[in-house]
């Protein structure tokens, strides 16, 4: 059984996360961006907390992060969900213990709903959503263009996913 540990993201990490978030667009079906922004972007466009990392070591095996989806104060517990696992470790579990961590450092925080955006032909990733309480909620058909890669040009689907906590917002 591999060794690792979740902790929190750190700056000095990016590089390590930049690099595995690089090998999931390299896939085709794990987003519709073409490269991955450069730290302040990114770092600006994700909630500081709930970022978090496996390591093995000094080296980052997969990381998740949370981005908001309205800066409305009704919706301060909902925020959507990104987790990537480096290519060479993808089925050994390493997500799914990351994905357990983040549900509980959300639900610890208060926030009662995750949400995703993943492509039908992620199935990985489909799968394992589901097994950790995400409800397929929606398809988004045809809403948006590849621009990138053997799929440029091809419009793509997007199954809609969301976890709706039982311990958080509940009242």
């Amino acid at each position: 059984m591999m060794e690792y540990s979740i902790n929190n993201m750190k700056p000095e990490d990016w590089e390590q996360v930049r690099a595995i978030y690089l090998e999931g667009i390299a896939t085709g079906n794990s987003t519709f961006e073409s490269d991955a922004p450069d730290w302040n972007k990114w770092d600006s466009a994700h909630v500081q907390e709930h970022r978090l990392v496996v390591r093995k070591g000094d080296t980052i095996l997969a990381w998740a992060a949370l981005s908001t989806v309205s800066t409305r104060s009704v919706y301060s517990g909902v925020a959507k969900l990104s987790i990537y696992v480096t290519t060479k470790h993808r089925g050994k579990g390493i997500g799914a213990a990351l994905l357990k961590a983040t549900i509980g450092s959300t639900e610890k925080a208060g926030l009662w709903t995750l949400q995703g955006g993943i492509f039908p032909e992620n199935t990985p990733s489909l799968r394992l959503v589901k097994k950790h309480g995400f409800k397929e909620i929606g398809k988004r058909e045809k809403i948006g263009k590849m621009k990138y890669g053997n799929l440029a040009g091809t419009w793509r689907d997007v199954i809609l996913v969301e976890r709706r906590s039982s311990v958080a917002g509940i009242d």
